[in-house]
């Protein structure tokens, strides 16, 4: 969440970052129920202050022997500590709203992202690798992996509806090798790797930003306030939930696997062919916890991370700068990996690399204790996927088919499939 004393003091930087996100979020509702709120502290500490000069002038008549001045004063006191518990109680309730209005608020963009209100702002960075060159039309996915024998979304659908894929064979192999590939090369370059709960409570989901805005696009299990993950950001980045850590050890970088859940809620149709928007996918994640001061360059590192994967195995990307109404809620600059793929003849996003600077830690209570000493603040806290699993077997399904049917596997993964260089069809 924002600093208070940001929103507070500077209530025109925030109305003009919320227009240039395009986001209808109740900033003026929390301007005015914290105005409330503020003058509500002032009547209620005038009244404690009012109690606490009548108790001692009572102390003082009672001392004096003027007992009948000293009831009179505490019949006052009475009714001041009735009006106290009254204005104690609503102070309370309106403490409470501010705070639930505050978890609305989306982070404020950075001044070098571009201002628009879609996609169609997002300024490219750069691009890696040519496109491959067919002699004949390039399928896509939903077609290679039928044909093939490893991609099955008809007894996906029977066993749980729409949006659920079963791999079969050269599929399953493929889905975990290409796991395995990716965390090694993430601890090779430097991350720790963790493995987390899929489940996960509403604390954790507030901390990164899922909750209370996102509800709908999670899967609660019933009759709990359990969750499963949309992403491993949420288990990640709460691992040092309402901890202090010294400014010595960071940077940290984390990478985990984990499956993802989500209701796509909003997609309204969107991508329901083949494997881009699935119920459930996996993904491999990075997080960093860094200094304020470090977090750009944190956000550098982590998108190469992503970018090393698609490197290793050969795939062609380009790297977009998200605009201002595209971004994330709790993200204040993000890059887009975008993979090219084929069969759809177009870039699509694999990764997204976002630097939320305190905004998470803020709500996750999650500190930097500076070196020299001094008071703790809230650390910057950065994810990106590295990757998102289902979309990179797409790309290698769509990359590297060959006009009979068949599909070449890059150099980099064959190892974790005992060497194999081809997919041919299975029975």
């Amino acid at each position: 969440m924002l600093a208070r004393e940001l929103w507070r003091n500077s209530p025109d930087v925030v109305r003009k970052a919320l227009a240039e996100r395009g986001s209808d979020a109740p900033f003026e509702e929390l301007l005015a129920a914290d105005t409330r709120w503020r003058a509500l502290q002032a009547e209620l500490e005038a009244a404690k202050a009012e109690r606490n000069r009548g108790s001692k002038e009572v102390g003082a008549l009672m001392a004096s022997g003027r007992r009948d001045e000293a009831d009179g004063r505490r019949a006052r006191l009475a009714e001041l500590g009735t009006a106290i518990a009254g204005l104690e109680e609503q102070a309370g309730l309106l403490a409470a709203e501010v705070a639930g209005l505050e978890l609305t608020i989306p982070n404020l963009p950075q001044a070098s992202v571009p201002v628009g209100r879609d996609e169609s702002a997002n300024r490219v960075e750069r691009t890696w690798g040519e496109p491959p060159r067919f002699a004949f039309a390039p399928q896509a996915h939903w077609d290679l992996g039928p044909a093939l024998g490893i991609l099955d979304f008809e007894r996906a659908g029977r066993i749980t509806g729409a949006r659920f894929a079963v791999l079969w064979g050269m599929g399953a192999r493929l889905e975990r090798a290409l796991v395995s590939f990716m965390l090694d090369l993430h601890r090779r370059h430097g991350y720790r790797e963790v493995y987390v709960p899929f489940l996960v409570n509403r604390e954790a989901l507030v901390g990164t930003g899922q909750l209370p805005k996102f509800e709908a696009d999670l899967f609660r299990v019933a009759d709990t306030e359990l969750f499963l993950v949309p992403t491993a950001e949420v288990p990640v980045t709460n691992l040092h939930r309402g901890e202090i850590l010294p400014e010595a050890t960071l940077p940290r970088r984390y990478c985990a696997y984990t499956p993802c859940f989500r209701a796509e809620a909003g997609s309204y149709g969107r991508d329901v062919r083949g494997l881009i928007r699935q119920h459930q996918f996996d993904k491999v994640e990075l997080v960093h916890f860094s200094t304020p001061q470090g977090s750009d360059a944190e956000l550098e590192a982590l998108t190469h991370s992503a970018e090393l994967v698609l490197q290793e195995l050969g795939l062609p990307y380009r790297v977009v700068t998200l605009s201002t109404g595209d971004m994330g809620f709790a993200a204040t600059r993000t890059y887009d990996i975008e993979v090219w793929l084929p069969g759809q003849d177009r870039y699509r996003e694999i990764s997204s690399c976002s630097n939320c600077g305190d905004f998470q830690a803020r709500r996750a209570d999650i500190k930097v204790r500076p070196e020299g000493g001094g008071k703790a603040l809230p650390l910057h806290t950065l994810n990106g996927s590295g990757l998102a699993v289902g979309r990179t077997l797409i790309a290698l399904l769509e990359n590297g088919q060959r006009a009979d049917g068949t599909v070449v596997i890059p150099p980099a993964l064959r190892p974790y499939l005992d060497g194999v260089e081809l997919l041919t069809p299975e029975v």
